[in-house]
């Protein structure tokens, strides 16, 4: 750690020695504040992955599109097409990690743990994502303990224009997607349209292979609308419609083979927006219904689950002075969910809560001194108030160097199934409260050629939710359990004009949870990674992408369904790397290979799944101008 603080104090010393602009300090994001503002003068690191980075991932999921960010392990993203996935940022445990779609919070009440499953999104509905790190809560609320990711569909900003993908690949894989977005007149509109097949291959390790193992198939539909209108000069109103429809198989446990699993679920996500610009600013109100129902049929044991989130706040963005922005907000939401399982029922008459925020960030900026000062204050239905805070002082220095600290803290409520199933805690339960401290610094190294972003970071989550047995012998969710992580990230970035790009991080995470006195540590996640990128473009129509990740020993554990008993293993380290070629035959015709794991490397990502060999997808990207 020593060297880290050396490097640290070497790139700000560094800065003093050059005075040219650096471009990606001044690139407008929305996610940190929720109204655009440059990077330069957010305290917080917020990384981008642009349009062109999506065109080079049309063979991908979003979850192995995020797996190669500094700081993101997601468990699941090698597995089979329609696994669960597990998002870890920084070490945190899934589900303390925000997802928003358009700025809308993704929840999925019909589930134990209310956790979005990122499968449900395609990249093809996204125009961009931004990743904010660190506490958020003040502004985002709940789950944004350890960070947001904001995935940004596409918008009709241009003239109207369409495009078409349709791909093949290995495991009997294949997708269409159609899209066409535009303006006419004071209307923007932008319809995406998806379908994914896959034959697949067994979830489940097959340990002895005495007997063939059954693929596990998945289907799924997706349709994004984004309508926008302008109405007068000042203001504007925007629907956004997302649905996703999918069947997948599964298997009966770890090393466990089904051959009649079946999961359905259905996703719906309404998106109302009317906006009023004003002299100095905007004025917003927002009203959100996410809907989600889930069946599965497991070997004749039935589980029916839906849930559905009503949302509306008020957000206002205004620029007091030269000196002063604020951002405030009112918020109300509503969560339902029935439930009906062969272990445990609820009824949406005791499974429902109600969520009231208060909100405000006080933004000020002059000279090279920035800093954002701000305060959420909650009620909920169930546990009553909770208070969340941001201290974030940074400088902006000779407008290439950025050094921040933020002091902040963040919370997750309970889910209802948590509130009110038969595992219910007579006594209540108490939100997961986390406390944040980070200093990092980014920084144009040379000539917008070279950029390095750095950072440490240290949490502490306390109350934080888990199963247990209480005095009378009956099994319940209770706040039992503190969670600490610290560590750093390093992501350093060299390009030559449009040409060429070396991108390569570093994350070390180190972290345990403590109940009862005894120490674990974070299951599923490496304390060591390491990833690499490179981009070359060869021509005017040919160019490459070569990446690589290498992560480190993980610790994890499965029920044995044959001693009836956890048993705990240690997942081995591995490196993987995929290649990616695309050629541009004609002015709108693309052609692409997106081959993945191409030394077919063995490994696991949970104890008894497991992963892709070398696998590929082959398309073509057909646009119309």
């Amino acid at each position: 750690m020593k060297r880290t603080y050396i490097l640290l104090v070497f790139t700000f010393s560094y800065s003093q020695l050059i005075s040219q602009e650096v471009k990606e300090l001044n690139e407008i994001v929305v996610t940190a504040s929720q109204s655009e503002k440059k990077l330069g003068d957010i305290g917080k690191i917020v990384k981008v992955i642009s349009r062109e980075e999506l065109d080079r991932s049309q063979g991908r999921t979003l979850a192995q599109l995020l797996s190669q960010v500094v700081g993101i392990n997601v468990s699941g993203s090698d597995s089979n097409i329609g696994e669960n996935v597990s998002l870890f940022v920084r070490g945190a445990s899934a589900g303390n990690t925000l997802l928003l779609i358009d700025g809308v919070s993704l929840n999925d009440p019909s589930t134990i743990s209310n956790d979005y499953n990122l499968s449900a999104i395609t990249i093809d509905q996204i125009e961009r994502i931004e990743i904010l790190k660190g506490a958020s809560s003040t502004l985002w609320g709940s789950d944004a303990v350890a960070g947001v990711v904001n995935i940004i569909t596409k918008k009709g900003t241009e003239k109207l224009n369409g495009d078409f993908l349709a791909t093949a690949g290995s495991y009997g894989t294949f997708k269409q997607n159609a899209g066409i977005s535009g303006q006419l007149n004071q209307t923007t509109v932008a319809l995406n349209l998806s379908n994914l097949v896959s034959d697949g291959f067994s979830s489940a390790q097959n340990i002895d292979g005495r007997e063939k193992f059954e693929r596990d198939s998945y289907k799924q539909k997706a349709v994004n609308l984004n309508l926008g209108q302008s109405l007068t000069s000042k203001i504007n109103l925007y629907l956004g419609l997302n649905y996703s429809n999918s069947k997948a198989g599964f298997d009966a446990g770890a090393f466990t083979d089904s051959r009649e699993n079946n999961s359905f679920k259905k996703s719906f996500i309404a998106n109302l927006k009317g906006a009023y610009q004003l002299n100095n600013g905007q004025v917003s109100l927002i009203f959100t219904q996410n809907n989600v129902s889930y069946k599965a049929d497991e070997s004749g044991y039935i589980t029916k689950n839906q849930g559905s989130v009503s949302n509306i706040q008020t957000i206002l963005s205004y620029r007091l002075n030269d000196l002063f922005d604020i951002t405030s907000g009112l918020n109300y939401k509503y969560t339902t969910t029935d439930q009906v399982s062969p272990f445990a029922s609820i009824s949406s008459d005791d499974a429902n809560s109600h969520l009231s925020s208060v909100y405000t960030s006080l933004f000020f900026k002059k000279g090279i001194f920035r800093n954002e000062l701000g305060g959420r204050y909650n009620y909920h239905s169930s546990y009553g108030k909770n208070f969340s805070y941001t201290l974030n002082p940074s400088l902006l220095i000779a407008s290439r160097y950025k050094v921040y600290l933020n002091l902040s803290s963040a919370y997750k409520v309970p889910a209802l199934y948590q509130l009110a199933s038969d595992f219910k805690n007579t006594n209540g339960l108490k939100p997961e409260t986390a406390y944040n401290t980070e200093f990092g610094v980014e920084a144009n190294l040379w000539s917008d050629k070279l950029f390095l972003t750095s950072s440490l970071f240290k949490r502490r989550i306390k109350d934080v939710i888990d199963f247990g047995m209480a005095d009378d012998g009956r099994f319940q969710y209770e706040n039992a359990n503190t969670e600490k992580a610290k560590g750093m990230e390093s992501d350093i970035t060299f390009k030559l004009e449009d040409v060429f790009k070396l991108s390569a991080f570093y994350t070390y995470t180190g972290g345990f949870v403590i109940k009862e006195g005894m120490e674990t540590s974070l299951a599923r996640r490496p304390k060591n990674t390491v990833g690499a990128n490179v981009n070359y473009k060869f021509s005017k129509r040919l160019s490459a992408s070569l990446l690589h990740k290498w992560m480190g020993k993980r610790e994890d554990a499965y029920f044995n369904l044959t001693t009836y008993e956890v048993t705990k293993v240690t997942l081995h380290d591995y490196h993987r790397t995929d290649l990616y070629i695309q050629y541009q035959t004609l002015k709108n015709l693309t052609i692409f290979v997106d081959s993945k794991n191409i030394f077919n490397r063995n490994y696991h990502e949970f104890v008894g799944y497991n992963t892709a060999g070398f696998n590929f997808n082959a398309g073509i990207n057909f646009k119309i101008r």
